[in-house]
């Protein structure tokens, strides 16, 4: 009664966990959504591992660059070890499943004879030691191989779309950058298009962001691994482009005197706000309770604004509806900087560390 209780057990065990890394496969591959399956084999790796190398980088490495490229590697290395995860996984499970039934597979003596024979099995290598004799076990060994080459597929599918995604994403923050500094700063942006006199071409700009803001959350959303690749270039990130765009979109509709530069920036506030909200819900972010800027702060962007060739409004009479406007996406938005340890930007991130040359 023992031994049938324990191939019994042995055989579930096996099976919820195939069910388990099909379905992670699925979410994290194939699926173009969110997850709706919140049990997820490869969160359960994700959100630790960047947790400790999180703590990690802060507490341990001193120098701005060196922990910039620790924390760049550790993205990359998570969709490593996923693959194997996924496939070790798979492994261990239909171990178990012909453990249970090893009465039908020649000659299966241990546990470690089941994982060698799931492993040939998974990988298609079939070297004809060990050979099922039983219906199920001779199902199950084919299910194992098309399983094994299911994981190939689709991960090699996954890894074209992860880096296509990532290449899109990258495009737009570095375009911003050569406009608005890296870090990037919204009143710069606003200040270099006023100062070439091009005013107009800042409603391309928001146009431009809406979409990428809106591609930006379709993708992370789908693939949330990409929100912790760092982006290519020094001082640069998703995090802080959104954020400035978001800055300028806010100056722009409550600063700036101009009605089709402000029906724009309406737009992407709610395409940018939209970003924000939903992604640090998914990741679960500890929002803070307050994340605004210094009246300070705000009378020199206007002052900037002005001298660049803007009519603006007087600071004392849009300072309310700004901070109103700011506050829908500032605390969440330092919520992500923080979480995602972003280079300090203007009004983004650590404010003790920001320090921008304006000229």
């Amino acid at each position: 009664m023992v031994d049938l209780a324990l191939r019994i057990f042995s055989i579930a065990a096996g099976s919820v966990l195939v069910f388990l890394v099909v379905a992670d496969v699925f979410q994290s591959v194939i699926l173009p959504r969110s997850p709706t399956f919140r049990f997820r084999l490869s969160a359960l790796i994700l959100r630790p591992a960047w947790k400790y190398a999180r703590r990690y980088a802060l507490h341990n490495i001193s120098g701005t660059e060196r922990r910039e490229d620790f924390i760049a590697t550790v993205a990359p290395l998570m969709l490593v070890v996923f693959i194997g995860f996924w496939m070790s996984a798979l492994i261990v499970a239909f171990g178990a499943i012909f453990y249970g039934l090893r009465e039908y597979v020649h000659v299966v003596n241990s546990f470690g004879d089941a994982l060698y024979f799931a492993g040939t099995s998974i990988l298609t290598i079939g070297y004809g030691d060990l050979v099922p004799t039983g219906g199920a076990t001779r199902f199950i060994a084919i299910a194992a191989g098309m399983s094994g080459l299911g994981v190939f597929a689709v991960t090699t599918a996954y890894l074209f779309a992860l880096f296509g995604s990532f290449q899109s994403r990258e495009v737009f923050v570095v375009i911003l950058g050569s406009r608005a500094g890296a870090p990037p700063s919204g009143v710069m942006l606003l200040e270099n298009y006023g100062r070439l006199g091009i005013h107009d071409e800042v409603c391309t700009v928001f146009e431009s962001a809406m979409h990428w803001a809106a591609t930006l959350l379709e993708s992370h959303l789908a693939y949330p691994i990409l929100a912790y690749f760092r982006s290519s270039h020094e001082g640069e990130s998703w995090i802080s482009t959104l954020g400035a765009m978001l800055d300028a979109a806010a100056l722009a509709k409550t600063v700036i005197v101009d009605e089709r530069l402000a029906a724009h920036a309406t737009f992407f506030l709610d395409m940018g706000g939209h970003a924000v909200g939903d992604l640090s819900r998914y990741f679960q972010l500890d929002i803070p309770g307050e994340a605004g800027i210094e009246r300070e702060e705000f009378d020199t962007a206007v002052t900037r604004l002005r001298a660049a060739g803007f009519q603006v409004r007087d600071a004392a009479d849009c300072w309310a509806e700004f901070g109103r406007i700011r506050s829908r996406y500032a605390a969440s938005l330092q919520a992500m900087a923080g979480h995602w340890i972003i280079p300090p930007a203007e009004w983004i991130g650590d404010r003790s560390a920001v320090s921008h040359g304006h000229g």
